[in-house]
């Protein structure tokens, strides 16, 4: 391997060009120090190298994993690559030395570090994506259900299936505001597609009822004598609270003549 310590990958993105980030270290025997999207702010120091994306260079690596590791350690990286774990790359990119040098032994190496962060990061991920099945909330406009998220991971690939079987007969939309990515459903077919900026018209009448009587409900399901904020907090965080709809404190003021004074 090079003995260069600030060795610099560029790449565009995509899952696939970090796997040709992979096969590159390998074939030119290099070690980088750091693996950076394209989109990832730079200096005028840096001297980053950049990799072409490559679909066969990828699919050998991806491919490799379940041969050379396993099944489980292809699935691991693959969920890996949508964590919010900072320079999750270079973790990845480790992990797979790991893996590609000890074999399937590396998933239970749980004392190394590159090993224990990437199932920390993805143990988050799918704990946040199982969150959001519950937390999501829908408006109609028009047509079409229309849901805002601000995720940490992202989650959008894996509430694909979820909500893909639960509204099969519907027109829908989640849109990820942080990561500007939505997932759209239509004719019964999905589709990820990057959104730059979403601004979404008044909701009308019926909308502003719906969201009214869902309120409702949320306060007569209630019991007094049993509230406990800790726990609310524990099992929901109030993270997710800006996009649900039974927190939201505007709707009550939006003159629709919906609501009565009270």
């Amino acid at each position: 391997m090079s003995d260069r310590t600030d060795l610099i990958y560029t790449y565009d993105g995509s899952f696939e060009g970090l796997m040709c980030c992979v096969f590159e270290s390998y074939e030119k025997k290099e070690n980088p120090s750091i693996i950076r999207p394209q989109s990832a702010q730079q200096t005028l120091f840096d001297t980053g190298k950049w990799i072409e994306t490559d679909d066969q260079k990828a699919d050998r690596v991806y491919n490799s994993i379940p041969l050379k590791i396993s099944s489980q350690a292809q699935e691991l990286v693959k969920l890996g690559f949508l964590t919010c774990a900072p320079r999750k790359e270079l973790l990845i990119y480790h992990f797979l030395r790991l893996g590609f040098k000890f074999g399937s032994k590396v998933m239970a190496m749980l004392t190394d570090d590159t090993v224990c962060s990437l199932q920390k990061a993805v143990r988050h991920l799918t704990s946040e994506s199982h969150k959001f099945k519950g937390f999501v909330r829908f408006s109609v406009y028009g047509e079409v259900l229309v849901s805002v998220i601000e995720p940490k991971n992202f989650v959008l690939p894996l509430l694909s299936p979820h909500f893909c079987d639960r509204f099969r007969n519907e027109a829908f939309m989640i849109y990820d505001k942080t990561h500007s990515m939505a997932l759209i459903y239509e004719s019964k077919k999905a589709e990820l597609i990057f959104v730059d900026e979403l601004t979404l018209p008044e909701v009308d009448a019926a909308e502003v009822e719906y969201r009214r009587l869902w309120k409702q409900f949320y306060k007569t399901i209630a019991i007094e004598g049993r509230n406990n904020p800790r726990c609310r907090m524990t099992l929901m965080p109030k993270r997710y609270w800006g996009q649900m709809t039974e927190f939201d404190k505007h709707d009550e003021q939006r003159k629709t003549g919906v609501y009565r004074k009270r």
